[in-house]
């Protein structure tokens, strides 16, 4: 597919999705959130492809937050549907996906550049990578999920005083606080992204995709996670993976998963 504000390249099962509106300093826009769904859910739907890697385009940002003229002028019930709309259309999409997605996040990431990141399954980060939801800034607060995901990650404490002042976090003190795994150079970023990924491809992506199930079950109101576990480790009993796997450690040799 042919898209305006996003480049997708794949190679070796791997898939990297880069934001591209570097005069924007790739903020979202309508046009940008609908190509990052559609690229998602294709690339997802790719037997080929096994881990997704996303990340801006530049040195100067990830995504430095929402196209803020699309929405100044909107009331009330527009706003609000604007937050529905974005949250189904990519960040619980993206947090739901069953192929892992990884963050690269290089340079700015804020408001709803964070939140997509959040979104991703993990997170890493060049040291020069700024973070945070100054949308109280704004006379607004973060709307696709950003007051949900950031209390996960990084505690409640944490994320009342990053949203309440709108301050930003360099990249060390994020990964001391959780929302990164891994800092590093600008210059390695994609390659540690592509080495992650790598050591993905190696398992299960059956049984990876049972594994984002039932840990996204833990945070969702209503939902036993257990029972979600217990649900997806049965599962896993009636797949080809299954039976490769237990036998290739019988036979003490790697295995070799049939496929996604």
């Amino acid at each position: 597919m042919n898209y305006e504000n996003i480049l997708v390249q794949q190679e070796n099962g791997i898939a990297t999705i880069t934001i591209n509106r570097p005069k924007k300093l790739n903020a979202l826009n309508r046009a940008t959130i609908e190509e990052l769904h559609d690229a998602f859910e294709a690339l997802n739907a790719n037997e080929n492809v096994k881990v997704i890697i996303l990340t801006g385009s530049g040195e100067k940002a990830f995504v430095a937050g929402a196209d803020i003229s699309e929405f100044a002028h909107f009331s009330v019930e527009n706003g609000g549907k604007l937050a529905a709309k974005g949250q189904e259309l990519l960040f619980d999409f993206v947090q739901n996906l069953g192929t892992p997605v990884i963050a690269a996040v290089n340079g700015f990431a804020l408001g709803g550049g964070l939140e997509l990141a959040m979104a991703s399954h993990f997170r890493i980060a060049s040291d020069n990578a700024k973070m945070g939801l100054p949308e109280v800034s704004l006379g607004v607060i973060p709307g696709y999920g950003g007051t949900q995901r950031l209390p996960q990650l990084v505690g409640k404490g944490k994320a009342m005083e990053m949203i309440m002042t709108a301050g930003m976090i360099g990249a060390e003190e994020a990964q001391q606080c959780g929302l990164v795994n891994h800092v590093t150079t600008p210059e390695e970023l994609l390659p540690l992204a592509h080495k992650l990924a790598s050591k993905i491809m190696r398992n299960s992506l059956v049984a990876i995709r049972g594994a984002i199930k039932a840990i996204n079950a833990n945070f969702e109101d209503g939902v036993n996670g257990y029972e979600t576990e217990i649900e997806e480790f049965g599962n896993c009993f009636g797949t080809e993976d299954f039976k490769e796997g237990t036998t290739a450690f019988l036979e003490k040799r790697k295995a070799d998963f049939p496929g996604k």
